[in-house]
Order: structure tokens, then sequence, then C-alpha cells
């Protein structure tokens, strides 16, 4: 039988019908397992055994309500048709709330039928596709915490060209996560298995550099009493992954790009060349198109590198991601050292989402961190906040009664007070609002209207 046969499971107690409706699904290649008994059709009932079921309601010993619930005790995914020739609708009303997909009244046309079965069949796949894509999201974002518009739509275009194996140019200020991104593509690429080879073009010397991207032979130079294999030959079938690309000098770069245009290089001091397999990505958190025009960077490897390019916005343009980030970095130093933690106060947590962040993820990572070391009570207060951060003036809202922090509640003020300023500014423009928040036009109208703005 094909794999891709949809499996049915056919339950009525007459006889004719049985064999009749029978004869359809199987003139139409599905694979249907009839039963004019109840009872034997639930004994051989099992989970993921069927595609789908098909049971009249009115039977002896276990009638259609009962065979219903005991299917959805056991698979709740699997939809379920209910055929009857006494339909009445506080009958159909019980079906569907028990959980039936859909409700057809005898006598019926095949085609008919065949179309109710069609629709049921491609919801269940809908939902499975739904639901396989969240879990495929949620391990994808893996430690890259955030639901804002601006990041989800960065993350799937990286989603997108992972398995696609062409250089990935990613560029964001300091403590943004370029890293985190690239190893994340990595993991969801074909290279997968191979090595993930990471160098900060920026901390290592100019003058050793070259020799220790691509290696060098034996006595090219003062000290090189042994052969030595570079980090792009260590990465063969895997990824490299250049950080701070821009800070290449432009004798490197040159050596980088005929290695980009060739996939092979020499060792410094050898006349053999060494091919290898490797994906490159790249990070910068400086401006290489500037760096273009100034000469600082060649044109030809920067259309080289940057044949996909993402940009990770900086924390003050996904202000709404704060609150997760912090309960994430809560939640991995409580596991770190045994703290209980709950959070921060809703005085601290307000200051912390209307702080600018020049030192992005990496700042709030190290900015919780420390407030925990300090502080270890369950919800930790503004005053150590204010201890790490530079907060010109107490202007958090109080809470007048002196609970706890509610995230919603404190995501809705600020994102309440933020959309105000910025409608102010652009003289009410909607687009612009838009553009300046990451959110799209319609989330911009639908929080107007939510939080009553003018």
């Amino acid at each position: 039988m094909p794999v891709d046969r949809k499996r049915i499971l056919l339950v009525d107690d007459d006889e004719a019908v049985c064999r009749m409706v029978e004869a359809i699904l199987t003139d139409r290649d599905y694979a249907v397992s009839a039963y004019t008994r109840s009872v034997e059709a639930m004994a051989g009932f099992a989970p993921g055994k069927y595609d789908l079921v098909i049971t009249d309601i009115k039977m002896p010993v276990i009638n259609g309500l009962d065979v219903l619930q005991k299917i959805k005790q056991r698979d709740t995914a699997v939809p379920v048709i209910m055929i009857t020739a006494h339909a009445t609708v506080d009958l159909s009303i019980q079906a569907l709330r028990n959980g039936a997909y859909d409700m057809l009244t005898k006598p019926f046309e095949p085609e008919e039928l065949l179309s109710r079965i069609r629709n049921a069949l491609r919801q269940t796949e809908l939902i499975k596709e739904n639901r396989e894509l969240k879990e495929e999201l949620a391990a994808w974002q893996g430690s890259i915490v955030g639901n804002s518009s601006h990041l989800l739509g960065i993350l799937e275009t990286a989603r997108k060209v992972a398995i696609r194996d062409i250089p990935v140019l990613i560029s964001g200020e300091s403590g943004t996560g370029k890293e985190l991104v690239a190893r994340a593509i990595r993991h969801y690429s074909k290279r997968k298995e191979g090595k993930f080879v990471a160098i900060n073009c920026g901390a290592i010397p100019e003058a050793l550099l070259e020799s220790e991207l691509f290696g060098h032979r034996k006595g090219a130079f003062t000290g090189a009493d042994r052969d030595h294999k570079g980090l792009i030959e260590t990465a063969d079938g895997g990824t490299l992954f250049l950080d701070e690309v821009g800070t290449l000098p432009l004798n490197v770069q040159k050596t980088l790009l005929r290695f980009l245009q060739e996939q092979e290089f020499y060792r410094v001091g050898d006349t053999t060349p060494i091919k290898v397999d490797v994906r490159v990505l790249s990070a910068t958190n400086l401006d290489l198109q500037t760096a273009v025009q100034n000469g600082s960077f060649r044109e030809d490897l920067y259309y080289r590198l940057n044949v996909v390019h993402l940009r990770l916005p900086p924390l003050r343009e996904r202000r709404s991601d704060v609150p997760l980030l912090v309960a994430h970095f809560v939640k991995e130093q409580n596991k770190r050292f045994g703290t209980h933690v709950k959070g921060f106060s809703r005085e601290a947590m307000e200051a912390m989402v209307g702080y600018g962040w020049p030192g992005n993820i990496r700042q709030l990572s190290n900015v919780v961190q420390a407030a925990m070391a300090i502080d270890s009570s369950d919800y930790i207060g503004f005053d150590v906040v204010a201890q790490l951060i530079d907060i010109p003036e107490k202007s958090a809202v109080s809470d007048p009664e002196g609970g706890e922090f509610d995230y919603a509640l404190a995501l809705s003020r600020f994102e309440s007070d933020y959309l105000s300023r910025l409608l102010q500014v652009s003289g009410g423009n909607i687009e612009e609002v838009a553009h300046q928040s990451g959110m799209n036009v319609a989330t911009v109208y639908r929080k107007i209207k939510k939080y009553g703005l003018r």
C-alpha cells in the first residue's frame, strides 16, 4: 500500500450503506477499514492508525456519540465525520461540542461526502503543518529570545537561507547576537554535522592574522618552527564565521577574496594550493558600504560576502523583548547558581524597558547577572537596577497597591507611551510610526485603537 494513501475508519450498522460508502471511498483510492459493529471498530482503533473516521450515530451497543468520545480520548487529532438519518439541531450541537469535525445527513450524494472528507483531511494537514512550523521555529530560535515583528522577520529570512549554501553577512551593533544567528544558520544547514569555526578578526594582531586564517609552512617567517594548519583548512566541510570582518587589513582581504572565488588558498610560505569546501558567514558592527567608499574595504569582497544581508536590530528597537530576555536570563542564573529569583519589581522592569541599552543584549545579560548577585530576593527592586544602569530620574510608573511586576501591564504602559511619542514626532504619520517601531501598519492601527491614542 503506498504510504500516501489516506486511511479511513468507517462504522455503520446498516450493511448496505456501509458497503456502498466503502465502495465509493475505495474507488477514490482511500484505504478503508469498514465495520458494521461499533464494538469491533473500537477494539481495533489506535492513535495514529487512521487519518479520518466516519461513523453513524444511531447504532446498537456503542452509539455514534460514544464512538466519538472514545476516539477523542485516544486520538484528539483525527477528524470525525458523523452521519445520521435522524439529524436535529440539538444532536448536531452535541456532536460538534464533543469534537466532531462535521455532520452529514442521510441520504447524501457521493460527491458531497467526498467533499467533506477532502475538507477534513486538508484541515488536519494544515493543523499539522502549523504545529510543525511552530516547533521548528521554537527550535530554530534556540537561545535567540524575542517575539517582536522586526526580529521574527529576520529569523524567518535566516531560516530560509540556512539551507542554501551561500554567504551571509550579518550586521548589527555589538551585543545584538550576531554569532547566535550564525550558529543557528549553520545548525539548520546541510553542514550541521561539520565544524563551526569562529574567528574574531579584530582580536588578532595584523601580523598574525593571515597565518591564523590560511596557515603557514615551516620556516615561512621567524618563529615558524613547524607547519601550521589555518582556520579555513580546519573548517573544511563545515562553516567559517568571520566576526568583525570589517577590521580585516587590505592585504588579507585580497587573499580572502581569492579564496572565495576559487575555494582554494596557499599557506603562507607555500606554493601548493589547498582546496577546501567551506561556507563563509561573516558579521560586522561597521557600515561596510561606508568602508567601501572610503577605501578601507574592498568593494569586490563586500559583494562576495554580502549575498544575503541580515541586519539585527539593536535592543532599543525591540524594547518589547526586554521582559522576555530578562525572564530568560533570570532562569539561566537560577539554574546556574541554585537561586530562586522570580523576577524584577514593576518599577525595576519599567526602568529596564525604558532604558536605551547601548550595549544591547550583552549589557542586559550582565545587568541581570549583577542584580541577582546583589539581591537574591523574590523580586529585585528599582534601587538595585538604578545602581547598574544610568537612570536620570525614578520615572517608572508606581504601583498603587505595591504589587509585584506584571509583565503584560508594564508592556502595555510602555507601548502606549512609546506610540504616543512616535505619533507626536511623526505628526500622526502612521507609516512613519510603523517604520520607527518595527511594526507593520495594521499592528500600529490596532494598538492605537487598543490604547485610545489620537
